[in-house]
């Protein structure tokens, strides 16, 4: 095991593609870290874990646009099962990921097509991890 600081990660999940990110060793920055299939993530996720202690795992939670629940939802519950399943004793945080997809596809306009459709599951998982880092650094930092 991982001597140093747990680390933070997040996952934007798709049925085909799901973005990962992580945080630095500060928890400051989010960093992408690949786009892979569910199956390839859940592996990532478990060498992480058993290298360097993986304590938050941040999923996108899906919801509908007025904040409602739907099918998209019960995809990632499952998905979080199977995670756990791996992994029982890490913390799963769902994080509202409306329109992350689509601030994700602004930031990577102007690149070339080839490898964006991956790109944008990886920067999506990034800005989910850094919206949820900035707001775990505004509860707990000092006044």
């Amino acid at each position: 095991m991982h001597s140093g600081r747990p680390r933070i990660v997040s996952v934007d999940y798709g049925e085909r593609r799901v973005g990962l990110s992580i945080a630095d060793p500060l928890r400051m920055f989010a960093q992408p870290l690949d786009t892979c299939s569910p199956e390839a993530a859940i592996e990532k996720l478990v060498a992480i874990h058993q290298s360097e202690t993986i304590e938050v795992i941040v999923i996108g939670w899906p919801l509908e646009e007025e904040g409602s629940e739907g099918c998209a939802t019960r995809h990632v519950n499952e998905y979080i099962r199977r995670l756990l399943s791996h992994m029982p004793d890490v913390n799963v945080v769902r994080w509202d990921e409306r329109y992350t997809s689509e601030e994700a596809k602004v930031m990577l306009r102007g690149r070339s097509y080839r490898g964006k459709r991956g790109m944008v599951d990886q920067v999506a998982a990034g800005i989910i991890l850094q919206e949820y880092l900035d707001a775990v650094s505004e509860t707990t930092s000092p006044d």
